[in-house]
């Protein structure tokens, strides 16, 4: 850890200006050594030389460091090897990234992005749980924002798989945000990583997260939002992707779902829209593990048993399973929707459902 490297992580000067001097200079000691003798050229400016000269505080330093230390944080920078190659891609990638796990397999295999309502449906929270768990089983990394909702969902149930994924906070690395989250935090960072851009001690202040939503985005191949609303920070991401050229899918919804507005809107736009699982396989140019063969001893209990028991090989309608059931229609629909990804039922034109043979 280099005193240097903190310096320049804490000048108070925007992220593009940083990268430019590290380019420049490619070396951060001479990077210090015109800084500190305040030699202008071609390079540097006066004005940005005396933002430098005015960061360097020695007692500052090294209270982070002994907080780095403390907390078992780890440090990576623009230059170094470790540093997640697709957040150069980025022109407002930061110099200094605090981390915790391995930041290694970032650059190591896909990274997708899962983002979506702090509020989310049971449908909502059904889609993200089959997506995380999906890609876990085919190696594919997961990034979120550790976010209560749809980021909460995709970090557990990848863990629960046996996956890699990565939360970015919009805080310092040592504030477990939300509160509820802090020992899922602690499972991340054990199995997978959790990254930040901010120093320590820095609070999860509102203006900190379309900050942290660029880097989620940056970090991917694909951004896949599970449901938002009209006004989500979810959109933030997506419309970060956008921008840098990266791929946007979203889920679906009900027409009459508050929290599927956003994702609608996305695909009005012309995002991906997601179906099935193959869906993403295919915009990565992937292929996939076999299905697994899920049998009749498989099925769940609950509305999943009483839903799919009322199924045959002659199709039925969705009002007569919601009339003949009784369960509320967007459970219904989120259950037929995680049939349908495990191969258990078909959609029929008309909105009709059929058993699959492969679901006997």
């Amino acid at each position: 850890m280099k005193d240097l490297d903190l310096w320049f992580a804490m000048a108070e000067l925007s992220n593009k200006i940083k990268i430019h001097l590290i380019k420049e200079f490619k070396d951060i000691d001479k990077l210090w050594y015109y800084s500190i003798n305040k030699r202008n050229n071609s390079l540097i400016s006066e004005k940005i030389i005396k933002k430098l000269v005015e960061s360097w505080n020695k007692e500052r330093i090294e209270c982070l460091k002994g907080k780095i230390e403390h907390e078992e944080m780890s440090i990576v920078t623009y230059n170094d090897n470790l540093y997640p190659e697709k957040l150069k891609n980025y022109d407002d990638a930061p110099f200094l990234l605090f981390y915790k796990g391995n930041i290694k397999r970032l650059n190591e295999t896909y990274n997708i992005s899962m983002v979506g309502s702090r509020v989310c449906t049971s449908y909502g929270q059904n889609i993200a749980k089959i997506i995380s768990e999906d890609l876990s089983t085919n190696n594919i990394n997961i990034i979120s924002g550790l976010a209560r909702g749809i980021d909460t969902i995709a970090h557990v149930n990848s863990v629960e798989s046996g996956g890699f994924t990565c939360a970015v906070l919009g805080c310092g690395l040592d504030i477990a945000y939300p509160p509820e989250n802090k020992g899922l935090y602690k499972k991340i960072y054990n199995s997978g990583c959790i990254i930040s851009q901010f120093l320590p001690q820095t609070k999860p202040l509102a203006y900190n997260f379309p900050i942290r939503n660029r880097i989620i985005s940056a970090l991917s191949d694909l951004v896949i939002v599970i449901e938002a609303s009209a006004k989500s920070g979810s959109l933030i991401t997506a419309s970060a992707a956008l921008e840098q050229g990266l791929d946007v899918m979203a889920v679906p919804g009900s027409v009459f779902s508050k929290q599927s507005k956003g994702t609608n809107k996305l695909i009005k736009d012309g995002a991906f829209v997601f179906t099935e699982m193959s869906d993403i396989y295919d915009i990565l140019g992937i292929k996939i593990k076999q299905k697994k063969n899920y049998k009749k001893a498989e099925i769940k209990q609950g509305n999943y048993k009483i839903i799919y028991d009322k199924l045959s090989d002659d199709p039925i309608h969705i009002d007569d399973i919601i009339s003949t059931t009784h369960i509320d229609i967007q459970q219904i629909y989120a259950v037929l929707f995680e049939m349908q990804l495990k191969d258990e039922v078909i959609c029929l034109s008309g909105n009709y459902y059929v058993k699959a043979n492969s679901a006997i």
